[in-house]
């Protein structure tokens, strides 16, 4: 696994206008930070539709998915788009793509595409992947993975794959699912990524209503989702994580942009 230097993204939600979509950019890169990732949907919106916005507002900074739903969409068509987007940013766009999460048939349904049983569903995300690699030039390619099959899967064609565990999640699960990813991966190179649910120790209720576990509790039972807010402690944290298991790439939702970037500044020493 690689052993690069850090990078720090945001994987932004929300989108009530396109004002707000491109402060929100503009903000992320004004703070110093790598990447601002679309989600699918944002708020309800298409995400290909809200990164080319991103990428017109700001000159540094990396857009891209986190994560598109591949049932959503059809293949050529995404290719199509993700092609024009690589070559009109520069290249500063970067492709996360998925599954789908279990309640994701519903958007499916609204979208006249077939939801299937999750066998089917990775089966026809490597499909795509087949076709995304066919172009000599094409973005960063990353998946999200938690089981086996998208472990494998990643590991054969991902250039990132941040990984898909639960909230709880402690240190010895995650060292079984890098172990298999290592495993899977026979020798290639990939960037290792993890997605935080929280930094710090403020409660969420958002977190709370969706998962049904707050921030503290996640601290107390040292869940790997959970970064200190300390930049001290984080870098420390983050330091330990790329030793153990190769992992130089961080996100987190926007609410946390500004605590991501302090962290992110006290960084440049340790490498």
């Amino acid at each position: 696994m690689t052993t690069e230097q850090f990078r720090f993204g945001i994987v932004a939600g929300y989108a009530p206008d396109l004002a707000s979509w491109t402060a929100q950019a503009r903000r992320i890169e004004e703070l110093g930070l790598d990447t601002m990732l679309a989600t699918d949907p944002v708020g309800g919106l298409d995400p290909l539709t809200l990164v080319p916005a991103a990428a017109a507002v700001t000159s540094r900074l990396t857009v891209g998915t986190f994560v598109l739903a591949d049932p959503f969409r059809d293949a050529r068509q995404l290719a199509w788009q993700v092609d024009s987007l690589h070559r009109a940013t520069g290249g500063r766009f970067e492709l996360g793509l998925g599954v789908g999460h279990p309640g994701a048939g519903a958007q499916a349904a609204a979208l006249g595409r077939e939801f299937a049983a999750p066998a089917e569903r990775v089966a026809r995300l490597a499909d795509t992947l087949d076709l995304l690699r066919e172009s000599p030039s094409r973005p960063r390619l990353l998946l999200a993975a938690a089981g086996r099959r998208m472990l494998r899967l990643a590991a054969r064609t991902a250039d990132t794959v941040t990984f898909a565990w639960s909230p709880r999640t402690t240190e010895e699960q995650a060292d079984s699912i890098v172990d298999t990813l290592r495993a899977e991966a026979g020798g290639r190179d990939l960037e290792l990524a993890v997605n935080l649910v929280a930094i710090g120790a403020v409660p969420s209720p958002q977190l709370a209503k969706f998962t049904g576990i707050d921030v503290p509790q996640l601290i107390e039972e040292k869940a790997v989702t959970v970064l200190p807010s300390d930049p001290s402690a984080a870098a420390d944290t983050l330091a330990r994580w790329r030793q153990r298991w190769g992992i130089s790439y961080v996100t987190v939702n926007s609410g946390y942009a500004a605590t991501l970037a302090e962290i992110a500044a006290g960084l440049p020493a340790r490498g």
